[in-house]
Parts: C-alpha cells; sequence; structure tokens
C-alpha cells in the first residue's frame, strides 16, 4: 500500500511564496519608468520642469533629472542637463543658461546599473527681449521676468518725456538745498559714467506730484511702486535670494566677490552708485539702488538695492535729496 502525503495548507502557501520569490530574484532588472513634466516658470534665460518616476527598474535609481538641447528633438545626458537627486518618485528642476527666443526640447531622465531612460520629449520657447528708446533716443535692452516687463539698463535720459529738460546740478552746495527735480552723472563725469550706470536722480525728478505730472520714463513705462519691486522679488524667490538673480555676474562693474550673482533672471544689476542729500557721491561698484514711486506719510521714499557682498535684495526709505539710478517698468 502506497504512502500518502497530505500537504498542509500553511506549508502549500509557503511553497508557493518561496517559488514567486525565487523567481524574482531571478528577474533581470530594467531600465527605470518616468515622465516628463510640464514646463513652468519660463523667462529670457531660466524654466522650470522635472519629472515622475514611477519605477526603479528593480534597482537603485542612482542619478535623476532633465537634459536640453535648443532646437533638435531628444536630447541626451551628453547634452546640457541637471542632477537632481536619487531614487523614485517626483523632482523638480531649474534650467538655467538659455538664451531668450529660443525654442528647447527637454526630457526628465533617470539612471539606473542597467542604463538611462527618458519621458517624453517637451518643448518651450523662453521669452524675448525686447527693446525701448527714450526721447533722447537712448536704446534699452529690456526683459520679461514673470509677469513684468523691466529695462535691462539703468535710465540714462536728461529730459521728460515730453521733451522738457531736466535740470542738470553739479554743485554739492545746490544739490543740498533742491526740492525741485534735479539729475547728475557720478563724480559729474558723464564720460565714465553715462553708458554704463545711467543718470542719478532726485526723487523730485522722478515724483510726477513733484514735477508738474511729468514721466522721466519712456511713453508707456513708468517708475515702479513698492509693491512692484515686490512682486519682482517674491518672483525670484524672495529678498533673501533675489539680489544674486538680479545682478550682473563677475567683476567688470561690480567689485569682487559679488556674492551670489547670476543674473538669471536677465535683469542684470548694475552698481551705479549715489549721491547723498549734501552732494557727495559714493559706492560706485558697492550698491546698486533705485527709486520706487511709493512715499511713506513720513516723507521717506522706498527705494530697492543689492549689495557687492551679499546675494539679498532689500527695501529701504531714502531722503527726497539722494541721487538714486532708475528702472523703468512697462505699464500693464
Amino acid at each position: 500500500m502506497k504512502k500518502i502525503y497530505w500537504i498542509t495548507p500553511i506549508i502549500f502557501t509557503t511553497i508557493i511564496l518561496f517559488l514567486a520569490t525565487d523567481c524574482k530574484k531571478d528577474e533581470p532588472a530594467k531600465i527605470p519608468l518616468l515622465s516628463t513634466s510640464s514646463i513652468t516658470e519660463i523667462t529670457t534665460t531660466t524654466a522650470a520642469c522635472g519629472g515622475d518616476i514611477t519605477s526603479d527598474g528593480g534597482t537603485t535609481i542612482t542619478s535623476r533629472g532633465v537634459c536640453w538641447r535648443a532646437v533638435v528633438a531628444n536630447p541626451t545626458i551628453a547634452d546640457s542637463k541637471t542632477v537632481d537627486g536619487t531614487g523614485t518618485g517626483q523632482f523638480v528642476s531649474s534650467i538655467n543658461g538659455l538664451n531668450s527666443g529660443v525654442t528647447y526640447h527637454v526630457k526628465a531622465y533617470a539612471t539606473n546599473s542597467v542604463g538611462t531612460a527618458f519621458g517624453d520629449d517637451i518643448t518651450f520657447t523662453t521669452a524675448s527681449s525686447g527693446t525701448i528708446s527714450d526721447v533722447d533716443g537712448n536704446i534699452y535692452n529690456t526683459v520679461i521676468i514673470g509677469t513684468q516687463i523691466w529695462m535691462k539698463e539703468n535710465l540714462k535720459t536728461i529730459n521728460y518725456n515730453d521733451g522738457t529738460s531736466i535740470p542738470l546740478v553739479t554743485v554739492n552746495a545746490v544739490w543740498t538745498e533742491l526740492n525741485t527735480p534735479g539729475y547728475c552723472w557720478y563724480n559729474n563725469d558723464s564720460a565714465t559714467y553715462n553708458s554704463i550706470y545711467g543718470a542719478l536722480y532726485n526723487w523730485f525728478a522722478v515724483d510726477a506730484a513733484s514735477n508738474g505730472g511729468k514721466n522721466v520714463c519712456p511713453a508707456n513705462w513708468h517708475i515702479p511702486t513698492y509693491t512692484e519691486w515686490k512682486t519682482l522679488t517674491t518672483h525670484l524667490g524672495g529678498l533673501s535670494v533675489a539680489g544674486g538673480k538680479l545682478k550682473e555676474t563677475g567683476t567688470t562693474h561690480w567689485l569682487s566677490p559679488n556674492t551670489g550673482a547670476t543674473n538669471e533672471s536677465g535683469f542684470t544689476a548694475l552698481p551705479g552708485g549715489f549721491r547723498y542729500r549734501d552732494g557727495k557721491y559714493d559706492a560706485v561698484g558697492y550698491w546698486g539702488q533705485w527709486w520706487s514711486s511709493t512715499e511713506e506719510p513720513t516723507g521717506i521714499v522706498w527705494f530697492s538695492n543689492v549689495y557687492y557682498a551679499d546675494a539679498r535684495a532689500s527695501r529701504n526709505g531714502a531722503n527726497k535729496r539722494d541721487g538714486l539710478s532708475v528702472r523703468c517698468l512697462k505699464d500693464n
């Protein structure tokens, strides 16, 4: 008589699980599965993208990010790329160093021990820079930052946009007593400072209520309000980092170390210095300072500034007799 061997349910389940696990161990790893995220925050030189890795292919993701190139489809990691950590899930990438008005192809990628996989090819076009001229015929480059269009250069006009002249004031004693519009060149040296840093204007020159309703900016442009400056710095990540994103890179115009300067906004902030209310000049190379149109009840006027040794931007109050730079903002 043959013996009959019974397998209990527990033993049977254990055997099945063992076989399934053993088969899984023998299953070869594959490249990851992922998708490319939508493009956001497009400026003239930057954009944001990223990806979502839904499977690591059975082995660890060792590198992930996005890769891109201009015009030509299907970029690879041999082209420009970011490196944004490891592992599966969603990630966000910041794309920098782009050219304005150019169409780019971008893909998310993920790498494991088997190889590199890519998400869909997505295209986007960076914002275009333009130009604007003032009543004197000076031409300024412009830049789109978020929802705003800014001049990329400091204003240098010596006339209001209706052709009325702004008084040039070189004598310190006269500047000190002004309650009317005035402008100057740093150190009274137009040849050295005009083309690079623009003019310095007192408050009475830029305030329509003080100058008879005139506009120092080109037609359809204006002196930014405190709120409009805040919109700019908020878009760039807040005051703690906005200064670096606004400043021109290098030390051609800024003194070393020009901390944190990337100019990724395209604003190209320059350190034009300022003129004190007593007429003395100071801080070219150190500070860039620009009027707002917002006055407090105390008589102090808000201005925005950036500094050579800091990546931050800040907003402070100036005396109306101070001489500061001007950046014009396009009307909505």
